[in-house]
C-alpha cells in the first residue's frame, strides 16, 4: 500500500485515488458542493485555497491546498521508487 502526502502531513491511499483535478471547472464544483451536502468530503486545506480535488474509490472527496501537478508527481515518484526496490 502505497501512502501519498498531500500537504500538512495529510497522507491519503495512492491505491484508492481514481483522480486528481483542479477544482476551477463548474462540474467539479458542484461535485465538491454534493459531497459536502452527503458529509463525504474531507478538506485537508487547513483554511487554504483549495487547488486540487483528489476523488476517491470510496466516494470521498479530498480538498488538498497542494496543486494536482503536485500531488500527481509524489504518486509518480512513489511508483518508481518501488519498482526499484
Amino acid at each position: 500500500m502505497q501512502l501519498i502526502n498531500i500537504g500538512f502531513g495529510n497522507i491519503v491511499s495512492a491505491d484508492r485515488i481514481i483522480s486528481i483535478v483542479s477544482p476551477e471547472s463548474a462540474p467539479i464544483k458542484r461535485i465538491v458542493q454534493e459531497a459536502k451536502d452527503s458529509k463525504m468530503a474531507i478538506d485537508a486545506t487547513y483554511g487554504r485555497r483549495t487547488r486540487s480535488v483528489i476523488i476517491m474509490d470510496s466516494g470521498h472527496i479530498i480538498l488538498s491546498a497542494v496543486q494536482p501537478e503536485t500531488v500527481a508527481s509524489r504518486v509518480d515518484n512513489d511508483d518508481d521508487e518501488d519498482e526499484e526496490e
